[in-house]
């Protein structure tokens, strides 16, 4: 089942802001509390990381160019780097142009993820992920 294309992108443009936002908040010296303020909710109730814990750490690492750092940190957080770099801009395009290039991508590649095999080694990607989160005690 597919978000409707007006859905997916202001989801998709929404994400990408707060998280443009939490970045900001985090690099700018908002954050006070030497980087204890956390929104993962996993944690907070089982002191146990998920599997996305650490991933602002690693964008903030990549931002200041240390790339290995950011890889031990997260490596989620290159991705979502790279996504957050992309997206505004291409939804942007899409929109100006009437064009529904993200849309066609975004459809493409959930039928792709569908396939098991392709969604059972990202699912163990991202559980190895998890246990190394949680052996680093992130």
């Amino acid at each position: 089942m597919y978000l409707k294309k007006n859905k997916l992108y202001f989801f998709l443009f929404i994400a990408c802001f707060a998280g443009y936002i939490w970045l900001f908040y985090n690099i700018t010296g908002f954050n006070t509390t030497n980087n204890t303020v956390g929104v993962c909710v996993l944690k907070k109730i089982t002191t146990i990381p998920c599997p996305s814990c650490g991933t602002t750490r690693s964008i903030i690492s990549l931002l200041h160019g240390n790339f290995l750092q950011a890889i031990y940190t997260n490596p989620l957080g290159i991705i979502v780097f790279m996504v957050m770099l992309i997206l505004p801009f291409w939804i942007l395009t899409d929109l100006f142009t009437k064009k529904t290039t993200l849309f066609d991508f975004y459809k493409k590649t959930e039928i792709w993820l569908r396939k098991p095999k392709i969604a059972i080694p990202l699912i163990l990607l991202v559980l190895i992920n998890w246990i190394w989160n949680i052996t680093k005690q992130l």
